[in-house]
């Protein structure tokens, strides 16, 4: 794609503001087991990009149950790779909530700013903020999956409507990949003035398919 030197200057000066204004990043990856190796290492990839466009390491959260990385079955121990012959993405990754924190519970926690619920690192934006969320998972018609449980649409819902009455963001893009995705924000469950743009995979009735899929997933042969 060529951009002209307009734009190019308008997301050189895009990026600076993300350096210096308020901004938070959520990313979740919520499955476990060496098979979903896809979803840690899409959220780690999610958190360098946020790093690198300027977010604070104190001001992203990532949620990851962290057993994929130094799995006996990783040819690469220590390392996480989101493309073929793509830079390792675990190095510098700092997982904030690992193994049984990975739980819905802790989740709303984060997004109602809710410290004492989570234990940990939570949402702590303002009526400026902007915040991104990225949840990566499975899911089906309206739920998507935390290791040992579900999380359904309304609850979802409801801690991103507390959260907005909290008065910790501004606005909000909610990044949702998982199967039948669109079923979590369907029947207008998110209020036109919630501030909250969602993006699903999917819609609410269509599988999301991984991509660099075997033969197609090399690392250095």
């Amino acid at each position: 794609m060529k951009f002209t030197n307009v734009l190019a200057l308008g997301a050189a000066v895009s990026l600076a503001q993300a350096a210096s204004s308020d901004h938070w990043a959520v990313i979740v990856a919520g499955s476990n087991g060496f098979y979903n190796y896809r979803h840690q290492a899409d959220a780690c990839h999610a958190y360098h990009i946020m790093k690198d466009n300027g977010i604070p390491e104190e001001q992203i959260i990532l949620m990851a149950y962290d057993d994929v990385a130094n799995n006996s079955q990783n040819p690469f121990p220590g390392k996480l790779f989101n493309k073929p012959d793509g830079n390792d993405v675990y190095g510098g990754c700092n997982i904030d909530y690992k193994g049984a924190e990975v739980n819905k519970k802790n989740f709303i926690a984060v997004l109602e700013g809710d410290a004492q619920k989570a234990g940990g690192k939570v949402l702590a934006g303002d009526a400026n903020s902007k915040v991104f969320v990225n949840f990566i998972d499975h899911g089906a018609p309206g739920l998507v999956c935390f290791p040992s449980e579900y999380m359904y649409a309304d609850e979802l819902n409801t801690a991103l409507k507390t959260s907005k009455a909290n008065g910790l963001f501004g606005e909000m893009v909610f990044y949702l990949e998982a199967c039948e995705s669109g079923s979590m924000f369907d029947n207008d469950q998110l209020a036109e003035d919630s501030s909250v743009y969602a993006l699903s995979a999917t819609n609410a009735s269509s599988s999301s398919w991984g991509t660099y899929c075997y033969p197609s997933d090399m690392v250095n042969g």
